[in-house]
């Protein structure tokens, strides 16, 4: 399955499964809202998944990576142009330093394999940058409409707005695979768990935390990769590793400091 039909399916399960909790309005209270909806699905949904996923095919793994953790401090730059309410104390700045550096340590876990690509590395910093724009319009429209609205929101228009790709490429849904239970069982994670639940979790903590408060728990990621992958795949933690984690935990510490 492409990149494209994975996240036509993902999207479309989390939108089928979210009408069963918000059904009771359809339009946001004006066209300017409804457009930075819009908006909202492109940078945290169709642009952002086909820019990250189109990456890994021309640069690594590790590359990809370390530099989608920009997003928190694209961000913080974002936040200082656009949200004048943003307070940023110097916390931030020095945790943002802090995490990358933990997370560069984590992601090559003592195996320093660094190699530029630059079309792959700029489409992932596009991606980041993507993200970084969602939060920051997430932040616009929260305090006005409930976390679920927006979400199904986001869901619909980055559904909507993936539709034209499928003009080049025509969807690929091969039933006889989606009988396959590691196929189905995956699927349906990624629409209900990675999507529906992930993306109202992070919505909320938005609405609450603030655009750069929530975006710094971004340089967790790595970390919890880390650990998942010493759990189910068996994979040695270094000492650079270890180093890198508490780097990591220190800077969004540093970073929750006023």
């Amino acid at each position: 399955m492409s990149p494209r039909d994975i996240f036509f399916i993902r999207f479309l399960l989390a939108y089928v499964c979210i009408w069963f909790f918000e059904q009771r309005r359809l339009w946001a209270n004006n066209l300017k809202d409804e457009f930075l909806f819009m908006l909202l699905g492109v940078t945290g949904g169709s642009l952002y998944f086909m820019l990250s996923n189109t990456a890994l095919e021309y640069t690594q793994a590790s590359n990809a990576a370390l530099l989608g953790c920009t997003a928190p401090i694209l961000t913080i730059f974002l936040s200082r142009l656009l949200l004048k309410d943003e307070k940023l104390s110097r916390y931030v700045w020095l945790g943002s330093i802090l995490a990358i550096v933990g997370v560069a340590f984590v992601v090559f876990n003592g195996q320093f394999a660094l190699q530029v690509s630059p079309l792959g590395d700029v489409l992932v910093l596009l991606s980041a940058l993507s993200w970084a724009l969602y939060i920051i319009l997430l932040k616009r429209l929260g305090n006005r409409y409930p976390t679920l609205f927006i979400t199904r929101k986001v869901f619909f228009y980055g559904i909507l707005t993936l539709l034209p790709l499928f003009l080049h490429t025509p969807l690929n849904i091969n039933l006889g695979l989606l009988k396959t239970p590691v196929v189905l069982g995956s699927l349906l994670y990624l629409g209900i768990i990675a999507s529906l639940c992930c993306f109202f979790l992070w919505n909320t903590a938005v609405k609450k935390l603030g655009a750069v408060r929530t975006g710094n728990y971004i340089y967790l990621s790595p970390l919890v990769t880390m650990v998942a992958s010493v759990l189910i795949m068996n994979e040695v933690i270094t000492i650079t590793a270890l180093v890198g984690t508490v780097l990591i935990l220190a800077s969004v510490a540093l970073a929750e400091r006023r």
